[in-house]
């Protein structure tokens, strides 16, 4: 079924992801990189790193990721995971195996007048671009073929992709073009369809074929280069270079990188002089004798890391077919530096919105203990007396003869707790939606601790990620640093690789919820005093929270569901509850919220949404409340929770009074 076009077409398309996907890929094919790059140098020290920079000691290799995304663009029948392997053999062979210093005596055949000094290759080409740029053409076929001949698998997926490109190439190039690919192709060794050809390069290909196959076997580029001093003649002959003048053999040396370009993978160290200048010179620019980079030269570092972070982020699916990266973190712990203010601030706004603890815990608490009381204690002298006590007697297995049956567990229910930290839930007059979702999650969380429920608390948004160190400094100068190096690296991709769908865990099931409760506060702190909290962080930055990561007013609540949902599952409790407070604005789509509402429900989690502000939440989910005023909360909340609790004893099976009193009542204890 055709998927429905929405919202998230527009900012997550699926061919923008490419460069996640086959990042994320060669992460788990790093080491066999690495392997190969150590057996082709001989060097056991050295490291494969992925970067923009070019490496900064003789023990490093620094993959460019600009690369995997240029060849996963190709439309070819491969995989993220064979374009990263194979991506990366390539450029790895390229970095070790292109080496133009060797300087020797200009052999006579080549018609330079360079006496018997000997020269470095560069040199001698300077003159003549258009053997420049088939010199290069033909390197970089030459390596190809004699390093990664050994592994086929990688040549494979190489002449999968050049497969791919090379006829579009073909039938849109002049046929200077046509003859330079040729050549690239044919001295690779690759299997090409050279059907419809212009009648010149045609011909020239022909007489060149004896030549193209000497490329292949090759030991040297200074080989190489004599190989192309005839090629270059035979182009002439067939008429296919321009007659004479410096301007146009510039304009042939264009065309036949132009044309090659379109099908080979991208390395700057082959692609010509400037690329292979450029790049030797990057690595030989070291600061004092450790061989490292300076700080300053490393400044794009931060925008390789973010692009890493994503790449390695899991992959959240949605029941509509579409999908996403979630970035999932702890939430900063330099928030506790607001506890003080947040705890005292907190148990104002309780007492003035009537959030009581002790209320919630008074409607609720009858429900959760009653049904813990179910389990009976086993062992030799408790239980249920088996039917099969007989057969278990005689074979001497006493302890068997009575059944058992569940002990009372804090597994048996799990609840988690989402608010939504979008810059919109701080823009509502008096900033209460965030401080009063807040505290709706302090309150809820207090209840569950009290009732010995696991529980778990988390909020998201959509922003540049923060870390759990990070401070208002760090965050804002990462952020400025990631933003600046991914416009030079990754154009407009730059804006979506930064604008993240973020998931901080502020307290998961295995902490303790003492441990969290100043971290909350703390964001209480935040939420209900934003102008003094970024106040803070201008006379701190260096020690205050990263206030700013509440910059974006929007957010994609579906892939925080899913989310939240899987990690629920896999703690196997038999009564699930997913409460998320929100003003149930989705930069996704609404449909695709409710769908998601809707599958979760499906396995048995209750999900039921808080609309804190905005009465948004009843077109997207089956079981809401909505809080229009901070006063409201309490009644939502226990409301809520009371009819999700009811609903979950009675799908697991619990035949009580108030379960038989939920499924009288005509509607789910919601309103709507």
């Amino acid at each position: 079924m055709a998927q429905r076009r929405t919202t998230l077409n527009t900012i997550l398309p699926a061919d923008e992801y490419a460069i996640e996907s086959v990042v994320a890929r060669y992460q788990s094919v790093a080491p066999a990189v690495t392997r190969l790059a150590r057996s082709l140098t001989g060097n056991d020290e050295l490291h494969v790193l992925l970067g923009p920079n070019p490496s900064a000691s003789a023990d490093e290799i620094v993959l460019n990721p600009a690369t995997f995304q240029a060849a996963y663009a190709r439309n070819a029948p491969v995989t993220a995971r064979e374009v990263a392997l194979a991506s990366a053999l390539h450029e790895v062979v390229h970095l070790i195996a292109t080496d133009l210093t060797e300087q020797r005596r200009v052999p006579d055949s080549w018609g330079l007048d360079y006496g018997d000094e000997p020269v470095d290759l560069l040199t001698v080409l300077a003159g003549r671009p258009e053997t420049e740029a088939l010199f290069f053409v033909l390197e970089d076929a030459r390596q190809e073929k004699t390093n990664l001949g050994r592994y086929p698998g990688a040549l494979s997926v190489l002449a999968d992709l050049y497969h791919a490109a090379h006829r579009p190439a073909l039938e849109t190039s002049g046929p200077l073009a046509q003859f330079a690919l040729l050549c690239f192709l044919k001295a690779g060794g690759y299997v090409v369809n050279a059907r419809g050809l212009h009648p010149n390069a045609t011909a020239a290909v022909a007489e060149a074929e004896h030549l193209l196959d000497e490329v292949g076997d090759a030991r040297d580029p200074w080989e190489v280069a004599d190989l192309t001093t005839k090629l270059v003649e035979i182009a002439r002959r067939h008429r296919l270079l321009s007659t004479a003048g410096a301007n146009h053999t510039r304009s042939d040396a264009d065309t036949i990188r132009e044309g090659v370009d379109e099908v080979r993978l991208h390395s700057p160290v082959v692609q010509d002089a400037d690329g292979y200048q450029s790049t030797r010179d990057a690595a030989e620019a070291r600061s004092g004798a450790s061989g490292r980079k300076a700080p300053s030269q490393l400044a794009g570092e931060a925008s390789t890391d973010q692009l890493l972070r994503v790449s390695q982020a899991p992959t959240i699916y949605l029941p509509t077919g579409q999908k996403g990266k979630l970035v999932v973190s702890s939430f900063p712990a330099r928030f506790r530096s607001f506890a003080t203010q947040g705890r005292a601030a907190m148990a104002d706004a309780a007492r003035r919105w009537s959030v009581a603890q002790h209320h919630v815990s008074g409607e609720l608490h009858p429900l959760f203990v009653a049904n813990q009381r179910r389990g009976l204690r086993a062992g030799y002298d408790a239980g249920d007396l088996s039917p099969y006590a007989a057969l278990f007697l005689g074979a001497g297995l006493y302890r068997r003869m009575y059944e058992r049956r569940d002990l009372p567990t804090r597994r048996a229910y799990s609840v988690s707790l989402l608010i939504d930290g979008s810059a919109s839930m701080l823009q509502r007059s008096g900033h209460w939606p965030m401080a009063a979702a807040t505290l709706g999650a302090w309150t809820l969380a207090h209840l569950a601790d009290e009732l010995q429920v696991e529980f778990e608390v988390a909020l998201f948004n959509r922003s540049f990620a923060a870390r759990a160190d990070d401070t208002e400094r760090s965050f804002t100068q990462r952020r400025r640093r990631t933003m600046g190096g991914l416009r030079q690296s990754r154009g407009t991709d730059a804006q979506r690789l930064t604008n993240t769908i973020n998931h901080y865990l502020i307290k998961t099931f295995d902490d303790s919820w003492r441990g969290a409760e100043d971290l909350l506060a703390g964001l209480f702190w935040a939420a209900m005093e934003p102008a003094k909290a970024a106040a803070s962080a201008r006379r701190d930055e260096a020690g205050a929270p990263p206030v700013s990561l509440f910059d974006k007013a929007a957010n994609v609540d579906e892939y925080n569901l899913v989310h939240a949902a899987e990690r629920m599952a896999r703690r196997r409790s038999n009564v699930r509850v997913l409460v998320v407070l929100s003003d149930g604005l989705t930069r996704g789509s609404a449909s695709a919220l409710a769908a998601t509402a809707r599958d979760i429900e499906r396995t048995g989690t209750t999900v039921l949404g808080i609309g804190i502000g905005d009465a948004t939440v009843q077109d997207t989910y089956g079981r809401f409340e909505i809080a229009e005023q901070p006063e409201e909360l309490t009644r939502a909340m226990v409301d809520g929770v009371r009819g999700a609790l009811r609903r979950s004893l009675a799908l697991w099976g619990v035949d009580t009074w108030w379960g038989r009193a939920a499924r009288a009542e005509p509607k789910e204890p919601t309103r709507g």
